[in-house]
């Protein structure tokens, strides 16, 4: 859906009292702002953990390019109470689009809740000073996220669009997911689960020192997995792996994550990250042997027993994240659609009736792959295959 472009006659955004606005571009001072970053984004209760300084500082490690980092910066009296992480883009024409990428299923911006309309506001002044010639392209915002203030503020032209659909579960234990099944499905997961505890399974929650191990263990049974299956090839390459090892244990450290052995026999067999933050918990990434699969053992009810219990015992709901693969839809999930917010000054309205329209062609496009073309999946499957086996650095 697309919202309509804004009045002209609405005023331009004014950075409230007491508040500054800088555009950081020095990696070396996104790095320094890791404990200021943190205090926001704890002040922030949209924020997840895609939000968090070690992942997105992190992730433009390994997929940055540098002289493209644009930090909007938001101070009260010294405090951090707003930011913006974006990176500007050039295809198909300029854009200031959020860091964390395709990797990141939620993507937002970070304002204080004590003072969250100035802090609104402000972002909007610098924002719209920051894209005097480019369009501001914020992606993959949760409902309710602090982007969505943003749009709101937003003076100029601006498009809202659905973005990735998102599936979510109420944060209870899993015999009570069970109970919102069909009889049958609930009957065959029972069994799933029965079959699971003959196994004798151990899970263990990884303590932060041993996290760099685990996850180096969990990228290898992962490529073990989905060996000559269609493996997302991204998943294999250093670059990847150097961003989890950055990212996951100083999450782990900081409560946003948590890192899962599975053991079978005294051997693991399984290893999962669940990203958490104060309302949500969702599995980001798993390994698991094939000999786990063929001891009849369902991984995925075993990861969302597991991951059912984290999020009943600490009140979250639990996200399914993106994608709306068909064995989600087994536990008859709630749909929760990302949005997708477009911005630009008045003088780019041009500009961006045009990146609007990229933007619709491109999903009508992907669209059509997923639901008309089986053929051409096939064929996406069997490059990825070919890609992954040449996966090497960037």
């Amino acid at each position: 859906m697309t919202a309509p472009t804004t009045a002209r006659a609405r005023p331009g955004p004014q950075v409230p009292t007491g508040l500054s606005v800088t555009l950081c571009g020095d990696p070396d001072r996104f790095a320094r702002l890791a404990p200021a970053w943190d205090g926001l984004h704890r002040r922030c209760r949209s924020a997840t953990p895609f939000q968090t300084h070690a992942w997105l500082h992190s992730w433009w490690q390994s997929y940055g390019t540098p002289g493209r980092l644009r930090l909007l910066l938001v101070h009260r009296d010294g405090r951090l109470v707003g930011a913006a992480p974006l990176i500007l883009t050039y295809r198909p024409m300029p854009a200031l689009t959020p860091l964390g990428g395709t990797l990141s299923d939620f993507l937002d911006v970070l304002i204080d809740d004590s003072c969250a309309d100035a802090a609104a506001h402000a972002l909007v002044k610098g924002l719209s000073q920051a894209a005097r010639a480019a369009v501001v392209d914020l992606r993959e915002a949760r409902p309710g996220a602090a982007a969505e203030r943003i749009f709101e503020l937003w003076p100029g032209p601006r498009r809202r669009r659905e973005d990735s659909l998102c599936l979510e579960l109420p944060g209870v234990p899993v015999e009570e997911l069970l109970r919102r099944m069909p009889a049958s499905s609930a009957r065959r997961s029972r069994g799933k689960l029965r079959k699971l505890a003959g196994l004798d399974l151990e899970d263990r929650t990884v303590p932060e020192p041993e996290v760099p191990r685990a996850v180096e263990t969990m990228l290898r049974l992962h490529s073990l997995q989905w060996q000559g299956r269609g493996v997302t090839p991204e998943h294999l390459r250093p670059r990847f792996a150097a961003h989890l090892l950055r990212a996951v244990p100083p999450m782990v450290g900081a409560g946003h994550a948590l890192v899962t052995e599975y053991r079978l026999d005294g051997h693991v067999a399984a290893v999962d990250v669940t990203l958490t933050s104060s309302g949500l918990a969702g599995g980001y990434l798993y390994g698991a042997h094939p000999d786990l699969r063929a001891a009849k053992a369902d991984i995925n009810t075993m990861l969302l027993r597991h991951d059912a219990d984290c999020a009943a015992r600490t009140g979250r709901a639990l996200s399914l994240l993106r994608g709306d693969e068909a064995y989600k839809h087994h536990w008859r999930p709630e749909r929760v659609v990302n949005q997708r917010y477009l911005l630009a000054r008045r003088e780019l309205e041009p500009m961006l009736r045009l990146y609007a329209a990229q933007v619709a062609g491109r999903t009508r496009l992907a669209e059509e792959v997923r639901t008309r073309a089986p053929a051409l999946r096939a064929w996406r499957t069997r490059l990825n295959n070919w890609r992954a086996g040449g996966a090497g650095p960037r």
